[in-house]
């Protein structure tokens, strides 16, 4: 174990540069929802599924990749994810039907998977508790720096071509990580494989599903970052057609809500030299409830873009607060299978914010029934926030 204060910011900085696949992936294309939707012949409405299809397949991604993580080691996961991740975005340059777009990002995804799941558990293989929220700040810090932009960069590579460059352009950011990665995270000797424990996949699972601090938090995390999902599937539907901004201005109104997340990212990272992770999340938690009232107050009131976005700043804001936190927390409890805790935390969050927001296309279409999805999930929120502070008295009673 190494304090975070003597961790290498080149690693930081490139496992952040990683991270930020991730958002890229989902945010780049959002100015692009109109266009594709003209070439394929279908409406903004459904070219918004391939969010939801992306969430699921990262979902079977982070899934499978946990446990060959931590049977066969972190290179060779992380590796093969940004492989993956590449060849499929060149296809997605050149789909001409709605089910190659599906396709191509269920298959992208899954690369996504495996590079997603392949972060924290590195993170946790050095440092844990305070150190590894510090550090996970810091990360995020860096990566969070990729939903601010990527739809700028997106509107960019429209003006030059079509919206196909934007996936060429993915693929190639996903192979030029390959040789950072190899002189910074993994510089050295190679590790030799990990030993095999003789707990298969499923067993590995089980276990970490279990522990009985792990639940809430697994549950509090999805129902955290389910609203922030809800709101990016639809993002390009509430600016551009809802409120009926342009491209650049939604480019715009986007950023904001990233700076809300990274003034919160920062304001942890101080907090955290004087505050327990938990007290933090229990806080930055209840600021999300109240977001999500103003929210369903800006929707049935049929307030202006101007007051819808400050509750959507506070709401995406106060997860810089409380995801960080919730890792480092989490995976306090598993030293030694970090990547298959990671991908089980993973799997919730995706698999079951990107169910919830394909089966929110089954909804009306309109603000009001997005908002109301998004404060479900703030609800949700506080209710796993209680469940978590009450098993850990539970726990601390026993001991």
């Amino acid at each position: 174990m190494q304090d975070n204060s003597t961790f290498p910011l080149s690693v930081v900085f490139v496992l952040g540069f990683t991270m930020m696949l991730g958002p890229f992936a989902i945010d780049t294309y959002l100015p692009a929802f109109p266009l594709i939707a003209d070439t394929l012949g279908v409406t903004i409405h459904q070219v918004s599924l391939s969010i939801s299809i992306y969430m699921l397949g990262f979902a079977v991604g982070q899934l499978t990749g946990g446990a060959f993580s931590d049977r066969y080691g972190r290179r060779r996961v992380l590796v093969a994810g940004l492989w993956t991740f590449a060849f499929a975005a060149f296809y997605l340059a050149q789909v001409d039907t709605m089910s190659e777009l599906l396709a191509g990002r269920f298959v992208q995804s899954i690369g996504g998977g495996w590079i997603g799941v392949s972060i924290p558990a590195i993170v946790r293989d050095q440092v844990h508790g305070v150190q590894a929220a510090k550090l996970f700040s810091m990360i995020g810090m860096v990566s969070i720096v990729a939903p601010a932009i990527a739809p700028a960069i997106g509107a960019a590579l429209l003006e030059v071509g079509s919206w196909g460059l934007i996936f060429v352009c993915l693929g190639a950011y996903a192979l030029a990580l390959l040789p950072a990665l190899m002189v910074t995270v993994f510089r050295g000797p190679r590790k030799p494989r990990p030993t095999h424990d003789g707990i298969g996949f499923v067993a590995r699972y089980i276990s970490v599903i279990k522990t009985p601090s792990a639940p809430p938090y697994i549950l509090w995390q999805t129902a955290s970052f389910g609203g922030l999902i809800m709101f990016v599937t639809y993002a390009s539907y509430i600016y551009q057609d809802h409120f009926e901004q342009s491209r650049g201005m939604f480019t715009l109104l986007f950023a904001c809500n990233i700076f809300a997340m990274f003034a919160a990212v920062l304001l942890n990272r101080i907090l955290l030299n004087r505050l327990h992770p938990r007290p933090i999340m229990f806080a930055a938690t209840c600021v999300q409830g109240v977001a999500a009232v103003f929210l369903l107050l800006a929707a049935l009131l049929d307030w202006s873009v101007w007051g819808f976005l400050p509750a959507m700043m506070l709401y995406a804001g106060s997860l810089g607060a409380i995801s960080p936190n919730i890792q480092a927390c989490y995976l306090e409890s598993f030293p030694r299978s970090a990547a298959s805790a990671a991908a089980v935390i993973g799997t919730a969050q995706f698999g079951l914010g990107g169910g919830a927001s394909a089966l929110s296309n089954l909804l009306p279409e309109g603000l009001t029934s997005v908002v109301a999805c998004i404060a479900a999930c703030a609800a949700v929120s506080l209710l796993c926030m209680i469940w978590s502070r009450r098993r850990e008295a539970q726990l601390k009673a026993v001991s």
